[in-house]
């Protein structure tokens, strides 16, 4: 049998998987009720979102991600991929690299994505590989601390071990279950033909990759949104800022005002707020002079780009950047536009009517809304604490919590254009099932 012949089995899967798409934003465009006032509200709700994405995360921190995962894949050989993160280093080794570069970089899932991409191109073991995606989002050592100070002591410390252990656990059991398979992709990765001797010595990588991660951590400091706003009539109320448009921004209050109680949703044009007072921490310190510090960063990696790399070395990194970004950015942006238009579906009240209780059923909603929607930095936080004020118990609250920062739809579908749906959907029953068990013993206690 000819290798063309072997060939076609695939080539035909890729055009099957596009003709899926393509029948299916036919199908919606056809049947979608377009008049029902509902659905006008969700397609409007849906664009906002994709708004606040594009202006809020995508220059901040997808941009810089992508470029780092270039860089990631031109300038780290798989030598030293392997030698730290490969399915034959040391165990503890991979394992505890692997947790603790995701800390270092502690932005959300979307972020960690494009660098999680590189590595495993590059031959990382699927254990280690799957344990940097969880820690960079979920081992948010400012998120936890909020977490206790907002939501409670218990449910912060319980979020912290959860998270620490969910991490090794879910990145062992990924590559307990697909050990055959990723052996063979790294034997493959390993026949491959040796690249040439790096021009320049690890210290000098090191420092350039130091650099790009410094500006991203930068450039994509959170601002926890506490805020007390002034609006053009006088009224003053306290809230927490989680969505903000080019024209307008949602607010969710700390406390009642204008007849909508503690935890309700207000959402106000700009030209309506006259003042907004932050509140005065060090972490508002920093978010206010963050591009300063980013720019010092980017002016350093654009000086060790001019001193170290040569213009064919440039090239191929952003050839590499290129093609990450045309792999995942789509696809980013197409979830977040359905997470949109669903979430303007679902009544937030129906939902907490879901998690009033410690169920199994209760822990396992709030699992599979985590993983599923999009969750910004930090902005997860205010949420359960409205939903908490609205009768969710605490053990779904602390499920939603460690499935949330982890996964979203835009995540999972990035995943499955990186490792395929087994694998995908395998970390995804995972992370929900260890969240649901997790939350619901967390309940029984509390």
């Amino acid at each position: 049998m000819s290798a063309t012949s072997l060939s076609l089995p695939s080539a035909w899967r890729r055009e099957l998987h596009v003709l899926s798409a393509m029948a299916g934003v036919f199908l919606v465009a056809y049947y979608l009720p377009l008049s029902n006032a509902t659905v006008q509200r969700a397609i409007q709700e849906a664009f906002k979102l994709l708004q606040w994405y594009v202006r809020n995360h995508t220059l901040a921190c997808v941009v810089p991600a992508m470029f780092i995962a270039g860089a990631v894949t031109t300038f780290l050989s798989k030598e030293v991929v392997l030698r730290h993160l490969g399915p034959s280093s040391s165990k503890p080794k991979a394992y505890g690299v692997a947790s603790v570069s995701g800390t270092v970089l502690a932005v959300c899932s979307c972020s960690v994505l494009p660098v999680f991409a590189g590595i495993h191109r590059l031959g990382a073991g699927l254990g280690p590989a799957i344990a940097f995606l969880y820690s960079g989002p979920a081992i948010n050592v400012l998120a936890i601390f909020l977490t206790a100070r907002v939501l409670g002591a218990p449910i912060g410390i319980a979020r912290a071990i959860g998270a620490v252990v969910f991490s090794v656990a879910i990145g062992w059991i990924m590559a307990m279950v697909f050990r055959r398979e990723e052996s063979a992709r790294v034997r493959e990765a390993l026949a491959m033909p040796e690249a040439p001797p790096p021009s320049r010595p690890l210290w000098k990588t090191s420092t350039l990759l130091s650099a790009m991660v410094a500006f991203l951590v930068l450039s994509d400091w959170y601002n926890p949104g506490h805020v007390m706003v002034t609006t053009s009539d006088g009224q003053t109320f306290s809230a927490v800022s989680l969505q903000e448009t080019r024209d307008e921004i949602v607010y969710q209050l700390e406390v009642p005002w204008n007849a909508q109680p503690s935890g309700a949703k207000v959402t106000l044009p700009k030209a309506e707020i006259a003042t907004v007072q932050e509140a005065d921490t060090w972490v508002i310190w920093l978010h206010h002079r963050k591009w300063w510090m980013a720019a010092m960063m980017g002016l350093a990696v654009l000086l060790m780009t001019w001193r170290w790399l040569d213009r064919q070395e440039v090239g191929e990194w952003m050839s590499n950047t290129w093609d990450f970004s045309k792999q995942i950015v789509p696809l980013l942006f197409g979830g977040v536009f359905v997470v949109g238009f669903v979430g303007a579906l679902i009544p937030e009240a129906a939902v907490t009517r879901l998690v009033g209780d410690n169920s199994f059923s209760a822990n396992l909603v709030a699992s599979v809304i985590g993983a599923f929607w999009y969750f910004a930095t930090l902005t997860e936080i205010p949420i359960c604490e409205a939903l908490g004020k609205l009768g969710m118990h605490q053990g779904p609250m602390l499920t939603l919590l460690l499935a949330g920062p982890a996964l979203s739809l835009p995540s999972i579908l990035v995943l499955k254009s990186v490792m395929g749906w087994r694998k995908t959907l395998t970390f995804t029953g995972l992370v929900i099932t260890m969240a649901t068990l997790t939350g619901w013993a967390f309940g029984a206690f509390v």
